[in-house]
């Protein structure tokens, strides 16, 4: 018998072909999530291109849809027509003191909550879970009048102390630290360590995914506030961001120009933030969902 004839079989591959109605099913999703994606980045590419063109221009029919030759004037309008490096430094420091204060508080208060037992520990989590649904507004006039007492109008501190107890943070790392298994604190206790050391190198380096997702929150909501800063901030050279762009729309006449730079300005700390932390923005907020 010839080689050829004991040779191993061969086996014929066989391509697996998915029904019609799986590959159009498919097909229609991806064009619904293409057109999404499309209609989310849409209002953003404007805002570049609007950027760099005059409120005429802006305003003209049709509309400019390529990028034009102004920004520059736009910018330099900007920043004589306004004190807006003022307030870029303001909402820098601001904003970030308020994050890196407001992830240790939050984070400690998670932890107390979960991994501590005492007295009135369920009403007082329940207090701060009730106060997620309090607006806002309501705290206004109540919080102004603090303020005035303790003269911390058209101050930092006046911006940054009050909201450091963020309830949704201390929701949040109460959560995850649920899912911190109490052998590993225990057995760092045994070991010597004090509370203050438990948690700073054994529990905290353990919820980076967690720690990074509250970061984002707490920088968010800082650095996007309006209403609170327009009340406590009396004098344009305390101005944040949001304020110091409000005051660019004009009784008579508004710079669109300027309005729209100041704007993409001011969306790009954010952004590099989110892409800086994004590997762990989704980790995070699933942290905790499933409890061990």
């Amino acid at each position: 018998m010839s080689a050829s004839a004991i040779a191993a079989p061969r086996f014929r591959s066989r391509t697996v072909t998915k029904p019609l109605g799986t590959r159009l099913l498919s097909a229609l999703v991806t064009v619904v999530i293409a057109l999404g994606a499309v209609i989310m980045i849409a209002p953003f590419v404007w805002l570049i291109v609007a950027s760099t063109h005059t409120t005429s221009e802006i305003f003209s029919s049709p509309p400019a849809l390529l990028p034009g030759s102004h920004f520059w004037d736009n910018l330099t309008g900007l920043l004589t027509s306004t004190q807006f490096g003022d307030a870029i430094r303001n909402s820098v420091l601001v904003s970030v003191i308020f994050t890196v204060f407001g992830i240790l508080i939050c984070s400690a208060a998670g932890y107390a909550f979960a991994k501590f037992s005492f007295p009135g520990r369920g009403i007082m989590f329940g207090v701060i879970i009730a106060s997620l649904a309090l607006p806002g507004q309501v705290t206004l006039v109540p919080l102004f009048k603090i303020m005035v007492e303790l003269g911390w109008l058209n101050s930092y501190q006046g911006l940054i102390l009050p909201n450091l107890a963020m309830p949704f943070g201390i929701f949040l790392m109460r959560q995850t630290m649920q899912a911190v298994p109490d052998e590993l604190i225990h057995a760092a206790r045994v070991d010597g360590a004090g509370e203050f050391r438990t948690f700073f190198q054994i529990v905290l380096p353990t919820m980076r995914p967690a720690l990074a997702a509250l970061a984002i929150f707490l920088f968010l909501g800082q650095w996007n506030d309006f209403v609170y800063p327009l009340i406590i901030q009396r004098t344009p050279d305390a101005y944040t961001l949001p304020v110091a762009l409000a005051t660019l729309h004009g009784v008579q006449s508004t710079d669109y120009g300027q309005l729209l730079t100041g704007t993409l300005i001011s969306i790009v700390p954010v952004l590099a933030l989110f892409l800086f932390l994004q590997r762990y923005f989704v980790a995070g907020l699933l942290a905790g969902a499933v409890k061990q």
